[in-house]
């Protein structure tokens, strides 16, 4: 289980840093596809910073934090952190959904790869541990 979810967690990082990319260049990106599917916009809106701080940036963080967590099997401590995680993905979904009427590749990526960790890893804290 723990190396699943370490992969996943290396998937998220891999899409945050081409979140992060998106937030720093002007060019035309990949995932610029119409009206409503535009990650330019979401990471150049006012709800892509967090006190000065790129969210994409705060998503790599916390990635690699889920992926060391996951490999030194510390799954109550994963599930913690992974459902704050998926907490604040939910909130800017909602913020893409409400606020920007505008969806990002990336970010619905990202949220489906943290919703899938937190369900492997309440799963793992749930099991009963090997004596």
């Amino acid at each position: 289980m723990r190396y699943i979810i370490a992969i996943l967690a290396l998937a998220g990082l891999i899409v945050s840093t081409l979140a992060l990319r998106v937030h720093y260049v002007t060019d035309v990106q990949p995932c610029d596809i119409n009206a409503h599917w535009d990650c330019g916009v979401v990471n150049h809106s006012r709800y892509s910073m967090f006190h000065g701080f790129p969210v994409a940036a705060i998503g790599i963080i916390g990635y690699a934090i889920l992926a060391i967590l996951a490999l030194a099997r510390r799954y109550r401590l994963l599930a913690v952190a992974s459902l704050g995680g998926l907490a604040y993905a939910l909130y800017l979904t909602s913020i893409e959904a409400r606020i920007l009427e505008v969806w990002c590749l990336y970010c619905v990526i990202s949220q489906a790869i943290i919703a899938l960790i937190t369900l492997l890893a309440i799963i793992a804290a749930l099991r009963p541990t090997r004596a």
